[in-house]
């Protein structure tokens, strides 16, 4: 039987961005005080996110805007994460197609792999989010993965809030591929474990010590289930109370935002669900 959860044994943080950190281009209030108390209290943490359209410098330089100054060990993007989960099984120089932009390419290359031509037949093909999509770009990740490369998807958002509403996300395009390919990809973001695992092993963390911060219950909260990590769900970004009905994705601990989450990691931690 599983102990009951605590936060008074907390020693590392996974922490989402978009609704817990920030909504749109407005920062949640108390975030410059909740990352004080974090490295006040000593409690590590790396930031994860399944945008892979960004570089994580790009979200660094977000945070230093804030008066936040991280490390590149404390961000983790889906295309670092996907770019490290090939780095481990494959060589440099090995060719990947890829559908993504500049965060995703970047990546890739910065592991030392080759980005391949039309004309040349990749190892791997690696999906992600990508505003330039063509026809052109779907057929040759088709005929690709048909070849016999191995399909792997950055994240499975199937969309992104746009200034208009709810728009395509990577996981639409993981769909066309999959259509047309009968083949389902390895997912490298949440709520798939393995960047939440990644972003442990930087920090030398254990799950039972370990906890992640997030607002989506079908992402967030089910990555850090799956990982074997404590769960905090915010309702400051899409989740909201009455959303909180679903099994498989009950977070460990609910709070309104990463204020409430300061002022309880001030008290005992000994905070439950509600």
């Amino acid at each position: 039987m599983r102990e009951k959860p605590s936060l008074a044994k907390l020693k590392h943080l996974l922490i989402d961005m978009d609704g817990v950190l920030w909504r749109g281009n407005v920062p949640m209030p108390g975030l410059l005080d909740f990352f004080t108390l974090l490295r006040e209290q000593s409690i590590g943490f790396v930031l994860v996110t399944n945008n892979a359209s960004r570089t994580s410098d790009s979200y660094r330089n977000r945070l230093a805007s804030y008066g936040i100054e991280t490390s590149a060990q404390e961000v983790l993007t889906s295309a670092q994460a996907t770019a490290r989960y090939l780095a481990e099984r494959a060589k440099r120089g090995t060719p990947v197609f890829v559908i993504g932009e500049e965060g995703l390419q970047r990546a890739i290359t910065e592991r030392g792999f080759r980005l391949v031509a039309a004309d040349d037949q990749p190892n791997y093909v690696v999906v992600g989010w990508d505003r330039h999509l063509t026809y052109d770009k779907l057929a040759q990740a088709t005929l690709y993965i048909n070849a016999g490369a191995t399909f792997i998807g950055t994240n499975p958002d199937r969309t992104w809030p746009g200034e208009q509403g709810l728009l395509p996300g990577a996981g639409a395009i993981l769909a066309a591929v999959e259509a047309a390919t009968g083949i389902l990809p390895t997912i490298i973001g949440k709520p798939s474990p393995l960047m939440l695992k990644i972003a442990m092993r930087r920090m030398n963390a254990q799950p039972e010590t370990t906890a992640m911060l997030g607002d989506r219950l079908e992402t967030d909260i089910l990555a850090g289930k799956n990982a074997g990590a404590l769960t905090i769900l915010v309702l400051s970004g899409v989740t909201k109370r009455a959303d909180l009905v679903q099994p498989c994705c009950e977070p460990d601990f609910v709070f309104d935002d990463i204020s409430a989450l300061s002022r309880e990691l001030q008290s005992d931690g000994s905070a439950e669900i509600g």
